[in-house]
């Protein structure tokens, strides 16, 4: 059961209450390159990201941003750091505006950013990093979860002193133990959405295995609204792995499904092939399909049932199999072109309900 948390919009993608949980990314080109800045939104919104963050690190940015805003397909967070008047010149045009308590300044200038996003409707995102505590947080408890809750704690009471209330939380930290109990701890003491990640993850394995464990642990416990995988220099690869962990982890299914069974010395066919043609000929599908590709008889029939479409395949042979039932048995060369006819056909039966 997922937490009930309070509903932000930012531009026309809903975040918390009962919408679905958003995939996001961050560019990394310099915002001041419009072009190269778009290039990256563009791949991010094909690749099904739902919002992107841009870095705003001075006014060459920020009025960048003012036109790339005008051409992104994406609603766009722009990422302050350090200058808060940087966040004031934004919020004219954005759709929210995500600052760093540990290092945007004092209470003043916080006041003069959420009077700024006030005025256009704008939700901040309060963004914690266990390794930018201010400094009488990390002081008292160190760059610990508990750190990371008091500066949260601190942080979104200031805001609701100055009658804000459109807030977003992350707490991040590289660490995945140390992740994962902040967002756990601080869940019940709140109602604001949720921003799950894991920081400076890494390039991808590293990045794939850090958030795979964290996000999917949060995720299963109810936690999170919307999320960021982080891989060292990826655009498509952040919003690939971040869509799959919300699907394995039960959450929310979108595209393929695909189940295939390890390689052993039982197989009598050749699946490393055929699982890989498989994967490349589906990758388009947005349709929340089971598929299964199994390699012999032990498992075959049994993972076939549960599947839109399956292929078991036998010595020299298969059958493919749509719904427990039995549609097509072919020679080996045959059985995967005939397959992917039945899940194309199938994607189609699904987009006319």
């Amino acid at each position: 059961m997922r937490y009930k948390t309070k509903q932000i919009k930012v531009g026309s993608v809903a975040i918390g209450g009962d919408a679905p949980i958003s995939v996001q990314s961050m560019t990394f080109s310099k915002t001041k390159d419009i072009n190269g800045t778009l290039a990256q939104i563009n791949r991010l919104y094909f690749a099904g990201a739902d919002l992107v963050r841009c870095a705003v690190l001075d006014h060459d940015d920020a009025k960048a941003l003012a036109e790339i805003k005008k051409n992104s397909p994406l609603p766009i967070v722009a990422d302050i750091h350090f200058n808060y008047r940087l966040a004031l010149e934004v919020a004219q045009f954005v759709d929210a505006i995500r600052i760093n308590p540990g290092n945007i300044g004092g209470s003043e200038r916080i006041k003069e950013v959420v009077k700024a996003c006030k005025e256009r409707n704008l939700p901040i995102r309060i963004g914690v990093n266990s390794g930018s505590l201010e400094e009488q947080f990390e002081a008292k408890f160190g760059r610990t979860p508990q750190g990371m809750i008091q500066s949260a704690l601190y942080n979104f009471k200031l805001l609701e002193d100055f009658d804000f209330a459109d807030i977003a939380i992350s707490l991040k930290s590289s660490d995945v133990p140390r992740t994962v109990e902040a967002y756990r701890t601080l869940r019940p003491l709140c109602e604001y959405p949720f921003h799950l990640g894991v920081t400076e993850a890494g390039t991808t394995f590293h990045a794939t295995i850090k958030s795979a464990i964290a996000l999917g642990t949060l995720l299963l416990e109810g936690i999170g609204d919307t999320m960021r995988v982080s891989i060292t220099g990826e655009l498509e690869e952040e919003i690939k792995v971040a869509k799959a962990i919300l699907q394995d982890a039960g959450v929310q299914k979108s595209g393929i499904n695909i189940i295939s069974c390890p390689t052993c010395g039982r197989l009598q066919s050749d699946l490393v092939s055929a699982i890989k043609i498989v994967e490349e000929r589906t990758k388009h599908i947005k349709a929340p399909l089971n598929i299964s590709v199994m390699g012999c008889v032990v498992n075959a029939l049994g993972e076939a049932k549960g599947a839109d479409v399956a292929i078991a395949f036998g010595k020299g042979n298969g059958l493919v199999i749509r719904h427990g039932e039995i549609v097509a048995k072919l020679k080996e060369s045959e059985l995967v072109e005939r397959f992917l006819s039945e899940v194309e056909d199938e994607v189609k039966r699904y987009e006319e309900r």
